[in-house]
């Protein structure tokens, strides 16, 4: 009798355990590789891809106080790999896992090379009031700081957080939590690579919760309608610049150019000649700069300011990086955008 009554009282202890697992939200982590998947290779004496989101998830024991975590290992390429087609099929499956009801939220992790890339890509592929947090680490799963581990455990407190909805997508390193929009890597090695500028960040991750302080307000959304997205190539302004790699591009077909300017939008004359042969040829071509703050504007009125270029029927980029304008202007065109009008007014939102 008494060893019944000591398994039924094992058994409800089992069963009530089971249930406060069940109750657990869920949250969907995608890995794609990039230095947070990386080891020190003992032949190449040099970090290569080596771990799996399941490896990953596995130095974080902490994660079951917070959340159930399905893992989908996609991917385990250097973020320099992501292009147009492994963003498209990320996008699907985000917006799959997602669209599931009983998931609260979507981490991806992510090389930091592109990460802000591929942040702002998603921001703008992806529909849902459910947080989406991208991550990364500067320091490989070799080091004895490596600082994978941590950002993994705040992504899965924010994804459960009820604060983090209608955010968009953010990225969470070091930390510190930034926006799709405004979020740039600034240093090759430091772990607090990443901030957002003048704009500042949305938030931060304390041991006892997490406390934001802004909202993206600048977001939109722009569905995808093909697989296959157009051509739109990057071209910088630098003194001596002769626009050739430019005028080569619109010449082999690209669809979309991004010029990354200097100051507010300007540029030598040989480049504006080239910006108005691509124009001649119905090619869009919008104007970014190279500078970390602040937006282009039609302000300057030699041949080359940005007013010239407006004039002659250039897209301003607003505050956007050359990178996330070319990821605007791609989706824009994909969508049937092609206006200078209709883009431009893209780049305002």
């Amino acid at each position: 009798m008494i060893f019944k009554l000591s398994f039924l009282s094992f058994c409800c202890m089992v069963a009530a355990s089971t249930a406060v697992a069940q109750d657990k939200p869920v949250v969907q982590f995608f890995a794609t590789g990039g230095t947070i998947a990386m080891k020190i290779d003992p032949v190449k004496n040099a970090p290569v891809p080596a771990i799996s989101g399941e490896d990953l998830l596995a130095t974080v024991p902490d994660v079951a106080k917070y959340a159930t975590i399905r893992v989908k290992s996609l991917s385990n390429v250097p973020s320099d790999y992501m292009d147009p087609p492994r963003w498209v099929e990320l996008t699907k499956v985000v917006q799959q896992a997602l669209d599931q009801p009983d998931v609260a939220g979507v981490i991806v992790s992510h090389g930091t090379d592109t990460l802000e890339e591929t942040a702002f890509w998603l921001d703008l592929t992806v529909k849902s009031d459910k947080p989406v947090t991208l991550i990364g680490a500067q320091r490989n799963a070799s080091s004895s700081d490596f600082d994978g581990p941590r950002n993994l455990l705040n992504a899965v407190r924010i994804s459960v957080d009820e604060k983090s909805k209608n955010k968009g997508v953010m990225l969470a390193m070091n930390n510190q939590i930034n926006s799709a929009r405004y979020v740039r890597k600034t240093h090759t090695g430091n772990v607090e690579t990443f901030n957002s500028g003048e704009f500042g960040f949305l938030g931060e991750v304390y041991p006892d919760r997490l406390m934001y302080a802004n909202s993206p307000l600048r977001r939109q959304h722009i569905a995808l309608s093909t697989d296959t997205m157009p051509a739109v190539e990057i071209f910088p302004m630098y003194g001596g610049a002769d626009g050739a790699g430019l005028r080569n591009a619109v010449d082999r077909g690209v669809k979309g150019i991004v010029v990354q300017a200097l100051g507010m939008g300007n540029m030598n004359q040989s480049m504006f000649e080239a910006v108005k042969y691509a124009l001649s040829k119905q090619v869009p071509v919008v104007v970014s700069t190279r500078v970390y703050n602040g937006r282009v504007l039609p302000n300057y009125g030699f041949e080359g300011g940005g007013k010239t270029l407006a004039d002659a029927g250039a897209v301003m980029a607003d505050d956007l990086s050359p990178p996330k304008a070319r990821i605007l202007l791609m989706l824009a065109l994909q969508s049937g955008v092609s206006s200078k009008a209709d883009l431009q007014a893209a780049f305002d939102k």
